[in-house]
């Protein structure tokens, strides 16, 4: 791998002999049912609170084992509810398990089978899986070894730290440039992982070159403000205006006096 990266890549090359072996741990211990349920948990939760639910969720099926989809599809929302999870996870959850009774979601022995792109169009079907969840199951579970999460921050900042970019890369951006390292993407993702790591203890190399033609995420120009003066100006203006109020008709002695001078 490492003569793939730097005939290829020497940024990345540097950055692997920085950071040291590649030490991936996959688990494969979750079948597909199991590992996006809890991936739905941990949504938008910490890893304390999500285990939390995720414990009483367990506990609420009686034999300690991970409940079957059956089982969680005849579950009454309001149990459901009073173990801690969202209704939006809820509807999650009963979706990932009426796509597991009815094959969509495979088992691990056909999951296994099939291609990354297949396990990604099929599991993306469920209700609150997206693509970076499964990226995630394909890398972590499955040992698959070219997935590149481009959508990852952590993965497009590691980007952006090894390679002295300004500016985070697009993920379309990332994806091409990322071509490069397939058959291997999935290890270039965490190096690029590690590269925020050593970034944060001063350890990682400046890069040999800069990437040409990535493109990177612009910042929002600040909206342009309008002169204080200028705005001082109309606002005492419109204020003497307003304070001096409608002008009064001269009376008819005053007019006749002003038209007597006019014709002297």
């Amino acid at each position: 791998m490492i003569r793939h990266f730097t005939a290829l890549d020497p940024v990345m090359a540097a950055l692997i002999r920085a950071a040291g072996p590649y030490r991936l741990t996959v688990q494969s211990a979750h079948s597909p049912f199991e590992s996006l349920a809890r991936a739905i948990t941990h949504q938008q939760l910490n890893g304390v609170a999500a285990n939390r639910i995720l414990t009483r969720f367990i506990a609420l099926f009686g034999d300690g084992a991970f409940p079957e989809p059956a089982a969680v599809i005849a579950r009454p929302d309001h149990e459901l509810r009073a173990v801690g999870l969202s209704f939006a996870k809820i509807a999650s959850l009963k979706d990932l398990a009426a796509k597991a009774a009815g094959g969509t979601v495979p088992d691990s022995a056909t999951l296994a089978t099939l291609d990354d792109v297949e396990i990604i169009e099929r599991l993306t079907q469920v209700r609150g899986i997206g693509r970076w969840t499964v990226e995630m199951l394909l890398m972590f579970q499955l040992g698959r070894a070219d997935v590149l999460p481009v959508d990852d921050f952590g993965v497009r900042n590691g980007f952006r730290l090894a390679y002295a970019l300004r500016g985070m890369p697009t993920p379309r951006a990332l994806a091409a440039f990322g071509e490069r390292w397939a058959p291997h993407r999935t290890a270039a993702a965490w190096y690029l992982w590690r590269a925020v790591d050593l970034s944060r203890e001063g350890k990682l190399p400046a890069p040999l070159e800069k990437p040409r033609g990535v493109k990177i995420v612009k910042r929002k120009a600040a909206p342009a403000k309008t002169p204080v003066r200028k705005v001082a100006a109309r606002r005492v203006g419109t204020k003497s205006a307003a304070a001096a109020g409608p002008r009064r008709a001269p009376s008819p002695r005053a007019a006749r006096a002003r038209r007597g001078r006019s014709k002297r």
